[in-house]
């Protein structure tokens, strides 16, 4: 299960840094911001990135630019300390698009709208200062991720309207690869109807059910209702149909020469890893490449699982996980992660660790008896710093903050999973500053003094949402017979599970605090950052354009309407926000608070306990649909600021 992105727009560049040759002849750009400037490049597909202006002349030097991956192509801008002549094309590209008319049809300017409505948000890894077999296998996998990238292209749809990418200008181009296909995606453009990368806004079918079936607005319902669902929904299988019948096709039968291909370079990986010290990660490299062989992902699972903090300097995921990229929330989507470990997880894995049992009780005392709390054992999160994302871990907008997998097979059933928590995003001083502007709209002036910028706040709350992931109810978990896919069909069951973690996240505050393990001012600022985080994903919206739930928004609905009903959070209409441009404003109860989210927790772990679609389909249409949260406000006052789109340098 993914923790979402925090929706905080900014201009950002985590890296470990060389020394770099002194700037040289820097190039003029007039009036454009870095943001503007980044901006542009984004939206002419220019794979250029102006990372800094350190020495504040308002111009990128040679030292301050890099050069973009997972473009359709890889530009040198630099050599020997100059820019090169590709460098200063592209430079007049940007100028003269800055001078730009708007285009004359609709479909063009809402592509430019959405593209310029984006922070393009810097990645960067510097693997030049790593010992040299580390060097090779950071390429290698590189490598492997742009054929993760491929095979994700044929399992979401994309591919298939690739060529008719081949007609269109670069700013459409751009969206079309950044966004994995022709929808528009920006929360102010998704749901203009003309808003695409391709004349006449073709759908974009996915790969993983028959595209005939997809015309139907409930057909992922109609899926699930019928005797072999089980079978046709297995996360690992692709749907087709066979003149009317429907069977579950295996990922290795239905893309067999990507997913070899993949298996190759993993094996070709784990033979260059020469390290003594990376015998977890070699053992995972090759249970890998066996399972995209094989598509029995049990293996890999149970060598990912070894892997850890103390035995390997790299996190490394590359299968196929999460379900939210797909309508019916149902098979798992590839994707790969790779990170350099930050040992500084390292603290409160030794805290948490041993309250694994406690956690896990508590939440069943909150149950009334309708859960029993079981033997939980699982991995306390690592601190990830991300270096490169690929397929399904690269979303058009914003990154995942934390994670928690496997979702499946014995390693999760048994609390063998691991978690992380990204810890190199959204710590730049523009994403801070963005981010406390936004809550300062929303925010009375008094719930705004609590909001941190210290990393390790928002750090926290991540390691309360994926530890919550591993207690009580949760993916495997039956009532009656059945799994909560099965009970409340995939989208909700996603939402509510997503909304279990959260509010783990909220109540364990309060716990620990309980405990002495933090004090007042921390779970104050804790707090205050969760609730912060729901405004940005209520202003996302709560449907895809095409209805289905977006899982972050509702449960974020869902968080700030009963922490209103409970008297924690207050909207005043009439009240002045933090900014003093805004009048509507949320105060905070911090003494109500840690009662209320405790009574948040017991109703969702008694609603999941007992697969009570019911009392959650109540709930949806109390927070979600009805007008107790007032959703208008927020998303007015948030989507005034840009939305990240994270970009990648290796």
């Amino acid at each position: 299960m993914r923790f979402a992105p925090r929706l905080a727009p900014i201009a950002l560049v985590a890296a470990c840094t060389a020394q770099r040759p002194a700037p040289v002849a820097p190039a003029r750009v007039g009036a454009l911001s870095r943001l503007r400037f980044n901006q542009l490049a984004m939206r002419l597909d220019l794979p250029l990135f102006w990372a800094s202006d350190g020495n504040g002349n308002g111009a990128p030097d040679p030292d301050e630019v890099r050069a973009l991956r997972f473009y359709a192509t890889y530009e040198a801008w630099t050599r020997d300390g100059r820019f090169t002549p590709a460098f200063d094309a592209a430079l007049a590209r940007i100028r003269a698009e800055a001078d730009a008319p708007a285009p004359a049809d609709e479909r063009s300017r809402l592509v430019r709208a959405e593209l310029d409505h984006a922070a393009p948000t810097l990645v960067e890894t510097d693997v030049d200062a790593l010992p040299p077999v580390h060097r090779d296998f950071a390429r290698r996998m590189l490598s492997v991720a742009e054929r993760v990238d491929a095979l994700y292209a044929l399992q979401s749809g994309m591919r298939a309207l690739s060529p008719r990418t081949a007609d269109v200008d670069a700013a459409s181009r751009a969206l079309f690869r950044r966004n994995w296909g022709p929808r528009c995606m920006g929360a102010q453009t998704e749901r203009a109807p003309t808003c695409s990368a391709l004349p006449g806004a073709p759908r974009a079918p996915v790969g993983v059910y028959p595209e005939g079936l997809q015309g139907a607005d409930n057909f992922c319902r109609a899926l699930e209702a019928r005797p072999d669902a089980t079978a046709l929904l297995s996360p690992f299988t692709v749907v087709r149909d066979d003149h009317g019948t429907l069977s579950a096709v295996p990922y290795t039968q239905a893309w067999a020469e990507p997913m070899g291909a993949i298996a190759r370079e993993l094996t070709a990986a784990a033979d260059a890893m020469t390290d003594p010290d990376e015998a977890a990660l070699v053992a995972y490299l090759r249970a890998a490449a066996r399972s995209f062989e094989t598509n029995d992902w049990v293996a890999a699972d149970e060598a990912w699982s070894r892997m850890s903090a103390r035995n390997s300097r790299w996190y490394l995921r590359v299968a196929p996980d999460e379900t939210y990229w797909e309508p019916c929330s149902q098979k798992a989507g590839f994707h790969l992660t790779l990170a350099l470990i930050n040992r500084a997880s390292l603290a409160w894995q030794e805290r948490l660790t041993p309250l694994q049992a406690d956690m896990e009780r508590a939440l069943a005392a909150l149950s009334n008896g309708s859960y029993t709390a079981r033997a939980v054992s699982f991995h306390m999160p690592d601190f990830i710093d991300i270096a490169i994302n690929a397929g399904d871990d690269r979303d058009a907008f914003g990154a995942t903050v934390g994670q928690s997998l496997p979702n499946w097979g014995p390693v999760v059933a048994e609390g063998r999973g691991r978690t992380v928590a990204m810890s190199n995003l959204y710590t730049d001083a523009d994403s801070l500053a963005r981010q406390r502007a936004k809550a300062a709209a929303v925010l009375a002036a008094s719930a705004l003094g609590e909001l941190s910028d210290d990393a390790s706040v928002s750090l926290l709350s991540t390691i309360l949402h994926e530890a919550t992931h591993n207690l009580g109810p949760s993916h495997e978990y039956r009532h009656a017979g059945r799994t909560a896919d099965e009970a409340f069909g995939g989208a909700m069951a996603s939402m509510l599970e997503e909304l279990k973690a959260q509010s783990g996240a909220l109540y364990f505050v309060g716990w620990l605090r309980g405990r002495n393990l933090i004090d007042d001012a921390v779970a104050r600022r804790v707090y205050v950052d969760s609730i912060a985080w729901a405004f940005g994903h209520i202003a996302a919206g709560m449907y895809t354009p095409g209805g289905q739930r977006k899982a972050y928004s509702q449960l974020a609905a869902v968080q700030v309407g009963f922490l209103m009903d409970e008297g924690a959070l207050t909207w005043s209409p009439d009240a002045p926000a933090a900014d003093g441009a805004h009048h509507g404003a949320f105060s905070i109860d911090f003494n109500r608070l840690p009662d209320a989210c405790q009574h948040l927790m017991e109703r969702v772990v008694r609603l999941k306990a007992t697969n009570d679609r019911a009392a959650a389909e109540a709930m949806a249409a109390r927070y979600v649909d009805g007008d107790r949260v007032p959703q208008g406000a927020i998303t007015e006052r948030y989507l005034a600021w840009p939305q990240a789109a994270f970009v990648y340098a290796l």
